[in-house]
């Protein structure tokens, strides 16, 4: 029997693996649901998204920005706070996702071209014209959906009350 700690790693899979699992759900005639992000400190906001966006389909599968990748977007030399593994562990332990595929380019874009999922979610701060892979995941018919944010929550604002109780 698969120990816990064997089932969340069982979760968090390379690209390749991720497109024979959708290819699989697919067939199944499930419905493949894809968002992105750090989620470097894991918070109620997060889980709220994540559940939503996994309502919208049958599968929900993270793209996660890799170390590397975080570090690009500016979010600030201390961060990632987490490593791409601890964060990637963090959401595969959440039952309701599915897959957590860790990418190290700047956008997700390659990743969702390559997994063609039918629902695309990002947060309410992306206005739906600015979310990457939109054109793509509309052109063959997928729909793009924004999930508002839940207020008070952001890893900055918890990394700022962090720095001011140190």
């Amino acid at each position: 029997m698969a120990t816990h700690l064997q089932r969340l790693s069982d979760k968090i899979i390379t690209l390749q693996q991720a497109q024979k699992e959708v290819v699989r759900w697919k067939f199944l005639g499930q419905k493949i649901v894809f968002t992105n992000g750090c989620f470097d400190l894991l918070h109620e906001g997060h889980i709220t998204y994540l559940s939503q966006a996994a309502d919208k389909g049958d599968r929900l599968i993270i793209g996660l920005n890799s170390d590397e990748s975080v570090k690009s977007l500016e979010k600030g030399d201390s961060r990632p706070i987490n490593s791409e593994q601890s964060r990637a562990k963090l959401l595969a332990a959440i039952h309701f996702v599915d897959v957590v595929t860790i990418f190290s380019e700047e956008t997700p874009l390659s990743l969702i071209e390559s997994i063609n999922p039918d629902v695309l979610v990002k947060g309410g701060d992306w206005d739906i014209s600015k979310i990457v892979g939109a054109n793509h995941v509309k052109s063959y018919g997928g729909s793009v959906e924004s999930i508002p944010l839940v207020s008070g929550f952001s890893t900055t604002s918890i990394e700022e009350k962090i720095k001011h109780f140190s």
